[in-house]
This record gives structure tokens, sequence and C-alpha cells, in this order.
């Protein structure tokens, strides 16, 4: 079946009104261009002059000569094709699916679907945690609640057992979607790392009600603005824990996965005097999607530059980690993610790149491509993770979407942090 040119433009114009018109408008919207595109259900439909159809697969021969007819397919024999109407229907709906409109339109909150979609990965390999983690004698994890005029978002804060009120670095860990804050912990490991480099750890988290799977919405257009929407209560977190504690505030950094890391570099991008550097895995350029439409197609296709968002001069220095086998977020992503983020802030000047190989024992190989300025001052790295797909390398799997075989992307996140600082 061949879809309509037009196709994303008709799912654009459903966006913006589904973004100003609340659910019931955006229903009607999106049937529209459905049927515009020629993928309305078709119980409703009149009928049209059948025109002829061109498949990759030809049509099955007639039966021979006194064959007997077959018989018509059942639950247990499943093996007749579906029907033109029915594959439209289908196809629809998985669309519609992918979208993130529930069955029976118009009945629940239209968000954007998990990205964290698993299909390389052991059963339960996409599970939350659900046994905490045993903490060290004298550590503490919080839990935590910021509001602020765009709403309200629990937080929890660990705080190392080798605290004594010094003054200490503070990360701002941004969790995938289906994802929650302990889950987050055990598979990052930061809590152990934070024991290990003496500083604190705030997780905020994402609330089903502003997305069904607990994605960041860094794909909507207000969640891309100063002081407006998640990256307004992600710095507010970050602000209220520097107001409580000791914390040194040249080194306040945040880094985050997939949905997550894609709000990292937003929040990075546009609060550049609270944020040192940012880390990314499996992540999405600054403003790489304004709809629901253009958000799937930069992850399966990978983010175009586009002049008219790119992320403002004078950025913050940048790690990216990405899988080279990834089928969620496309590596394309990882690519213009590190270039965007050295072009903010060489602001014109010569950068130099510099790549080594390397592997991990018994796991996979990588490609690590450091950017520098001139006089050697760090702008970013980019490690390409060969065989790796969705999924926090080096992570435990006490947590989900973690692949053990490394390298570490926590350690080395914090690796570069402290160069930067």
């Amino acid at each position: 079946m061949k879809l309509a040119q037009d196709m994303f433009a008709q799912m654009r114009a459903a966006t913006r009104n589904l973004m100003g018109s609340g659910p019931a408008a955006a229903t009607v919207a999106i049937q529209q261009a459905l049927a515009a595109a020629g993928l309305a259900p078709q119980a409703a439909a009149q009928p049209q002059p059948q025109q002829p159809m061109h498949d990759i697969n030809p049509p099955p021969a007639p039966p021979p000569a006194g064959a007997q007819p077959q018989p018509a397919a059942t639950p247990e024999t499943p093996c007749a094709p579906p029907t033109p109407a029915q594959a439209a229907q289908e196809f629809a709906q998985d669309f519609m699916a992918r979208l993130g409109v529930p069955a029976g339109l118009g009945q629940h909150s239209f968000d954007m679907p998990s990205f964290e979609m698993p299909n390389f990965h052991p059963p339960a390999f996409n599970t939350p945690a659900t046994t905490p983690v045993e903490l060290p004698v004298g550590a503490q994890f919080l839990d935590g609640v910021y509001r602020n005029h765009a709403g309200t978002r629990t937080y929890k804060l660990y705080i190392p057992s080798s605290y004594q009120g010094q003054a200490m670095p503070l990360i701002v860990m941004l969790h995938g979607c289906t994802q929650n804050p302990d889950d987050f912990a055990a598979g990052t490991q930061m809590n152990a790392l934070a024991e290990e480099k003496e500083c604190f750890v705030v997780y905020p988290a994402q609330t089903q009600g502003a997305n069904s799977s607990r994605c960041w919405n860094w794909f909507n257009a207000l969640d891309q603005q100063r002081d407006q929407g998640e990256p307004s209560l992600i710095a507010g977190i970050a602000q209220q824990v520097i107001d409580e504690y000791p914390v040194n505030e040249r080194e306040v950094f945040v880094a985050g996965l997939s949905a997550g890391g894609a709000m990292a570099v937003i929040v990075g991008t546009l609060y550049p005097e609270l944020f040192a550097a940012v880390g990314v895995h499996s992540g999405l350029p600054f403003a790489s999607a304004q709809d629901l439409p253009s958000a799937l197609a930069a992850m399966k296709g990978g983010a175009m530059p586009n002049p008219k968002r790119q992320a403002p001069a004078g950025g913050v220095p940048i790690i990216v980690f990405h899988g080279d086998r990834d089928t969620t977020v496309n590596l394309r992503n990882g690519d213009e993610l590190i270039a965007q983020g050295v072009r903010s802030q060489a602001g014109g000047k010569a950068a130099k790149a510099a790549s080594v190989g390397g592997s991990v024992p018994n796991g996979h190989r990588y490609t690590r491509t450091m950017h520098s300025q001139a006089d050697g001052s760090p702008l970013g790295e980019y490690w390409v993770i060969h065989g790796a797909g969705h999924a926090w390398s080096g992570g435990s799997g006490n947590g989900s979407y973690t692949d053990g075989k490394g390298p570490d992307a926590s350690r080395e996140m914090l690796r570069f942090f402290k160069t930067v600082s």
C-alpha cells in the first residue's frame, strides 16, 4: 500500500489542532488527516471503484482445474490475506497507536508513546527496578518535590555517605521513557559513583499525567523554551538543591537517556549559566522536532540539520554516547548532536578532532572522537559503541535499558565533567 505524499503534512495539521484544542478535537483532526491520506477505517466509507494495486509480492496463482476450494482462515489457520479495507484499517490503527492515540479514541490523553521499544533484549529487559539498592551506611536517598507555574515534579536526591557539609558537584539525571528515579539510579549506577567521586545526584521524575509513558516531552514546542514547561521544572529542581545544600555551582551538570537525553540537551542549552556541561546517551539534538510526526521522523531517520533550530551560540561542553545498532533512535542523531554542540561553542572558530578506537574486554568495541578548540580546551566527546543498541552502556542489569558490555558511560561522563569544570 503506497501512502499519499502529503501524509506527514496532514498529520502535522492534526497535531497543531491537538496542541491547542484538547483530546476530542485532536481525535477529529487525526481522523480527518487519516481520511485525507486514504487510511481511515473503511466501515463507514462509501464504496469506491477498485484501482489496480501494485505489490512486491505477486498475487496467488489460481487453483488448478478440479481442485477443492480452500477453507476460510480461522484462528487455528490464520492464512487468509487481509482485504485492502482490512489492511488500511490495520495500518491506520497501528499508525495512530505509534502517535500515542489509545484504543477508543478520545477516551484518554494524547501522549507520545514510549521511545523505549526493546527489540534486542532478553525477557523482562525493560522492567523497571523494583528492589531498592541497599544504601551505604551514612548515605541518603531522599524524596523531594518542586513546584512552579509549569506544574509539579517529584525527585530523588542522593547524598553520599562522605557528605559532612562540604561543597560538592551536582549531577542531574533524566531517565528515559517507562523509567523512574530508582530504576535509573540502579541501571546507571550513578549513586555508587557519587560515593566514589563525592557528589550529589538528583533524579527528577516525569509523571504519567504529563506523558503516559513517562517520557520527557522533548518534542513539544513549549518544552523547548526557557522558563517554560519541563525545562523550567528541571532547572528549578537543580536550583532548589543548590539553595538547600552546599553545591559547587561551577560543577552542576545534566545528563539523560533517550527522551531524557534529548531533554538534557534542551535544558543545558537553555540554561548555560546553570549547567557546566551536558551528557547524552541515545538522545537527539536540540529542538529536533516540533510535533509528533517530526519526532517520529527524527527518531527513525535522524534529525536533519536545520538553520532555524540550531542551538544558540555559546553552548556548553557535551559528551555523547550512541550505539550503532540502535533501532529506536537512529545513530545519525548522535552524529548531528555532537556536530551541533561543537558548532554552538566554537562560534565559527576552527575546532580540532581526534579519534581513537578501543574495546572492552569481552565487551563492545567503540570509537571515541574528541573535539577541542585550537588551545586544547575540550568542546565535546562522541562515543560510538559498535554492536550496542538502545541502552545505557556499562550499566547494571538491576535497572532497565542497560548494556553491561561497556564502555562505562556513567564513569566516562563524570570524568569528562571534571575536565570542563
